[in-house]
């Protein structure tokens, strides 16, 4: 037998064919033959199949090319960034920094540090720590308070007993109490930079004005590969988002902290209201609605600390994408039906129903592999000229939307972030089975308690989370998404073995979206069993006070 039959037969047919006689006549027979041209006829149950098979995918198509419009008006508007205040107040107005909390005995002493720090004249300042804990983080909130009143600070300890309408509940009632005419509002993962309320105080000169948002900045971004991967995402809506809508005049929201409001413009939109899960969302749409007018200072940094653990990651998208849905059902009849003008409430159709993206994708992995097989049937040519391009919209907008954001904020580091982009698309894919859960759960109108998104004060590689009593529950979600994988796994050998190689890049970013994020979410609940056999703290923060 020849040797070089031997090798050939011991790798995939593809590859032979291009060892053996090269590119061109690869490409000849593959996708210029017509010698069965004609022979396939498409049947009912093809066309059953094809027929949601492409409406999916001209729907994600159509969220794709939102991305690319939201790059576009980022540079086309790019005059209209707003840096310096329009004026500057000659007295200072009074402000009120509120501060709500749940359970976040670890990062609670780095805000209230922080926040006692912020450069203002303290006779005009009154800072509130809003806590509905019921563990150990309500005597280390109260202990943090006592001191700092007792240094001179203008800072207010209020305890609920109950989390009547959770963070949206807990802001509401300190208004009650609030004694400024600006709120300033900060999470407690967050930590300020000292001129904060000198930066943003004197935008609110335009009486217009009702909230002003600064841009997140992550202080544990160089923790690991997920914290990495994270602030890509949120990157790409603080620099693309949010920019492009302000600077069009669109409308855009206030994220739930590291901003300052009108005290007025909270009042005259109706207040605090937690029929939703996204109360920030909500209440800015409202806002707006009403004609106030937001800022966005994208040059104004808040750091903040990100999810370390995929479970935390997982609660917090879920969360976002709960809320979204359910704020979208609730205000934007409310647009629809306003003055304001087509393109602003096309934007905000956009803006809250993003999310239904999520189930879209559920649905385009049920469909791939037999609308794959279909297609194979129906011919090459019709798959690069109708599949491709769609999968291009609705998938790599993603990358080239993440990746502008990265050359806007990292001129000259910038390029490194390509090597996070298949990852970053990866983890978007494999999102899908918790955010899907989380959509249909708003849009059947299931309510669910606030998840707050568990911080263990991790910020550099040295810091280990020691203490996982916040961690969620796994369920049965990991396994789902492991299955899921295994399932495209088949699909990328099925293309192999028929010499669809290009569909493989993209099938393999499922594998490795739906493998990881499974995975990491039971090694971590693997982990978190060794965890809590540890030796508690001697007291009840893992810090001196």
């Amino acid at each position: 037998m020849n040797p070089d039959h031997t090798r050939l037969a011991d790798v995939p047919l593809g590859l032979a064919i291009f060892a053996s006689k090269g590119i061109g006549p690869y490409i000849r027979q593959h996708f210029l033959d017509t010698t069965f041209r004609g022979l396939y006829h498409v049947n009912g149950f093809d066309l059953a199949l094809l027929i949601p098979y492409f409406v999916v995918l001209i729907l994600l198509a159509g969220y794709g090319v939102h991305r690319y419009i939201l790059v576009y008006l980022y540079y086309k508007h790019r005059k209209n960034r707003t840096t310096e205040p329009a004026a500057r107040f000659a007295e200072l107005p009074r402000v009120t920094v509120q501060l709500p909390i749940f359970n976040e005995q670890y990062v609670v002493e780095r805000l209230v540090e922080a926040v006692c720090k912020l450069e203002y004249p303290r006779e005009k300042l009154d800072i509130q720590v809003l806590d509905d804990s019921t563990d150990e983080t309500v005597d280390v909130a109260r202990n943090l308070v006592e001191r700092y009143a007792a240094l001179g600070h203008p800072v207010s300890y209020h305890h609920r007993t109950n989390r009547v309408g959770f963070k949206a509940g807990a802001l509401a009632e300190g208004m009650k109490t609030a004694k400024g005419e600006f709120i300033a509002i900060f999470d407690a993962d967050f930590t300020p930079p000292e001129d904060f309320l000198l930066r943003v105080i004197h935008h609110f000169t335009n009486p217009k004005i009702g909230m002003v948002q600064t841009r997140w900045t992550h202080i544990n971004r160089n923790y690991s590969f997920l914290t990495q991967v994270e602030a890509i995402l949120l990157d790409g809506h603080f620099v693309l988002e949010h920019s492009g809508r302000a600077r069009t005049g669109l409308f855009f929201n206030f994220n739930g902290t590291a901003g300052m409001w009108r005290r007025r413009t909270i009042e005259e939109a109706g207040g605090w209201q937690h029929d939703t899960l996204t109360e920030d969302t909500d209440l800015s749409y409202r806002a707006q609605l009403k004609g106030w007018k937001f800022i966005y200072l994208q040059d104004v940094e808040c750091p903040a600390e990100l999810p370390v653990e995929m479970t935390a990651f997982k609660t917090q998208q879920a969360r976002w994408a709960k809320g979204l849905i359910q704020t979208g059902k609730k205000i934007l009849p409310r647009v629809l039906r306003s003055d304001a003008p087509l393109h602003t409430k096309v934007e905000a159709w956009y803006h809250l129903t993003a999310n239904i993206s999520y189930p879209l994708m559920i649905m385009l992995s049920v469909l791939l592999l037999p609308a794959m097989i279909i297609r194979f049937y129906q011919g090459w040519f019709q798959m690069l000229y109708i599949d491709l391009p769609l999968f291009m919209a609705s998938t790599f907008s993603i990358s080239s939307f993440y990746l502008v954001s990265q050359r806007e904020l990292f001129p000259r580091s910038w390029p490194r972030a390509l090597l996070y982009l298949p990852f970053l698309m990866a983890l978007g894919i494999g999102l899908t089975i918790t955010n899907t859960k989380a959509v249909i759960e708003a849009l059947v109108g299931k309510q669910s308690a606030f998840a707050r998104t568990p911080k263990y004060r991790v910020v550099s590689k040295e810091d280990k989370v020691g203490v996982t009593k916040y961690r969620k529950r796994l369920g049965w979600i990991p396994w789902v998404e492991l299955l899921i994988g295994a399932y495209f796994a088949l699909t990328v050998i099925y293309a192999v073995q028929n010499e669809n190689y290009i569909t493989v890049p993209f099938l393999l970013l499922f594998v490795v979206g739906y493998w990881y994020t499974g995975l990491m979410s039971l090694l971590q609940g693997r982990f978190s069993r060794r965890a809590l056999s540890a030796p508690a703290h001697t007291k009840p923060f893992p810090v001196g006070v």
